[in-house]
């Protein structure tokens, strides 16, 4: 099968190279294409993808207008038969993507299939998980914080999970591996979320329609998470707490009053 790559990138330009560096360096055996989609950088993004990469398609917006919106215009602008959701701040090793696009074939169930991701010392991400809910939210809340604090039972435990490969709710849009035809039935994914959780609502919608959402570590992928958003805590911190809304709004009305209130009490509501 035909594989389209698309990678939106705003102002990482060092991620976005490295990432293409490990493309180039070791491409999938699959027929494919690699699609950059600039959410409008002013970091000379656009200029290095033109000089060093003139094979790969660029797309250059003039907005940024957030990952979901990006990413369509990319799967809108390839035509391939699989897509591959590919965050800038990844590295591929050789072999990855081959493997999951086989772990997806094997799988007529599936309509997606996410990898093993890593960070870059070795560390295995949370990158996979239940539906969002309030319990799960204070439930991956209270289990991340214990992972970042390198409690040694956690952290065997995550361990242990995300070396089996199993079928979950959702898997992280940092690398996502989804055929074309499932992600145009569900009219792709939701621009109403400008950052964060369109992974969570894209694979619900896919659940929804009978498919399922497979996570394998046959295929890892490293995933140097955080880099770009140092650059502009307050700004993601607000896109998340908007994007956590229009979820509740969407998949859980009955609590979107209490999540605002919530946030309204901490200081974190932002403003419509």
């Amino acid at each position: 099968m035909t594989l389209s790559i698309i990678i939106v990138s705003f102002n990482a330009s060092a991620d976005l190279a490295r990432c293409l560096e490990s493309l180039a360096a070791s491409p999938p055996v699959a027929p494919h294409d690699i699609t950059v989609v600039d959410n409008a950088s002013t970091d000379g993004s656009a200029a290095l993808v033109r000089e060093r990469w003139p094979a790969v398609q660029l797309i250059e917006l003039e907005a940024n207008v957030g990952f979901a919106a990006g990413t369509n215009t990319g799967i809108r602008a390839t035509t391939g038969e699989l897509l591959l959701l590919l965050n800038s701040d990844t590295v591929v090793p050789r072999g990855a993507i081959d493997a999951l696009v086989a772990r997806l074939a094997a799988q007529a169930v599936a309509a997606v299939a996410g990898p093993r991701l890593i960070d870059g010392s070795g560390r295995p991400e949370i990158s996979f998980g239940p539906m969002i809910s309030p319990l799960a939210e204070l439930r991956q809340k209270v289990v991340g914080r214990l992972y970042d604090a390198r409690v040694r039972p956690v952290e065997r435990w995550i361990d242990r999970l995300t070396r089996r490969e199993s079928f979950v709710d959702w898997v992280s849009g940092a690398c996502l591996l989804v055929s074309r035809a499932d992600a145009e039935t569900v009219g792709l994914l939701d621009e109403r979320y400008f950052l964060y959780t369109e992974d969570v609502d894209f694979c619900a919608a896919l659940r929804a329609r009978g498919r399922r959402i497979l996570f394998t570590p046959a295929a890892q992928i490293t995933h140097l998470r955080g880099r770009s958003r140092r650059t502009s805590e307050d700004r993601m911190n607000t896109a998340y707490r908007r994007s956590q809304i229009a979820f509740y709004d969407k998949h859980h009305p009955g609590w979107a009053p209490v999540l605002r209130t919530y946030l309204r009490l901490k200081g974190q509501l932002p403003r419509t």
